[in-house]
């Protein structure tokens, strides 16, 4: 404030000199005083010089202490190093919430989706052949709806900072469930289950449950028909989770039947990256995709 202050008390002074001095109007002299020695501009050019000078000068001071003022005041105003320090850990903590709910979506309604769709489709084919099959079909609808309702409406809540209950907690407890609504689907699952899946709990629980959901839900997808290999091994370390599934090489399925975002195995990188394992997906031979997981496991005490 104070050199602001100074700044246009000197500028204004300048022009004003400026706009006196041309031609000694209004008895206006120009004059300098340093220690006993003085300059005096008589009138003629050498008053308009003075006024130019003075002019020249007012403009150079008002850029320069604006220049200066907006330099100082982020550093004497601005957020302190602290407080740009929580402010970025403010932000990586929205974006990361936002990410996960934009897993929790992905994973849970395009899974829904997926899998209500060919519901549908089964059921229309067998309602008037198989009626029970047709009822199945739609029971299946309805309960995995239900179960994606639960889940759109946390999303909501947390979206609208509202206190919302408990996440639901899907775990690898819950496969056979999962299993059931793809067999509904028209899909063949063979499971292959090894070790105590109840060793593997809480975050790495629900993410290798998720994790198989998005491969079956991909299976689903682009799969060419026939068996849909599962595999859960727990090891006293790790972790392994393995989807194969017939492509549609060959198969005279036509691709693109369902649409999707792209963001499905960006998505597995992205979650196995976070809980430091490894992930491997691509052909297994011509007609056979395979995604293959490993997570490591931490064995409660």
């Amino acid at each position: 404030m104070v050199l602001g202050w100074a700044g246009a008390q000197l500028s204004i002074l300048l022009f004003v000199a400026g706009l006196l001095l041309p031609g000694g109007w209004a008895g206006a002299e120009a004059g300098v005083s340093v220690n006993g020695w003085s300059l005096r501009a008589e009138s003629g050019w050498q008053s308009w010089a003075a006024a130019l000078c003075c002019l020249l000068l007012a403009a150079a001071l008002c850029l320069a202490v604006t220049h200066v003022l907006r330099w100082l005041a982020p550093r004497l105003l601005g957020p302190s190093s602290a407080e740009r320090l929580a402010l970025a850990a403010e932000r990586e903590r929205v974006l990361a919430e936002r990410n996960r709910l934009a897993h929790e979506l992905h994973d849970s309604i395009g899974h829904t989706l997926t899998a209500a769709t060919i519901q549908a489709a089964v059921a229309g084919e067998v309602l008037c052949v198989d009626p029970v099959a047709a009822r199945a079909a739609l029971r299946s609808i309805e309960e995995s709806t239900r179960a994606a309702l639960e889940d759109l409406d946390y999303v909501l809540g947390m979206l609208r900072e509202e206190k919302a209950g408990t996440a639901p907690a899907r775990t690898l407890a819950d496969l056979p469930e999962l299993f059931d609504r793809l067999r509904h689907a028209g899909a063949v699952v063979e499971p292959e289950l090894s070790g105590d899946c109840a060793q593997v709990q809480g975050t790495l629980s629900r993410a290798a449950y998720r994790i198989l959901q998005e491969g079956l839900t991909n299976a689903l997808r682009h799969g060419a028909g026939g068996p849909i290999r599962v595999t859960v091994a727990t090891a006293p370390g790790s972790l392994e989770l393995g989807v194969v599934n017939r492509t549609g090489a060959g198969s005279g399925r036509s691709p693109g039947v369902f649409p999707t975002s792209g963001h499905g195995l960006p998505g597995l990188l992205e979650r196995v990256r976070l809980l430091h394992g490894e992930i491997e997906a691509g052909p297994d031979g011509p007609e056979h995709w395979r995604l293959a997981v490993r997570l490591p496991v931490r064995l409660p005490a």
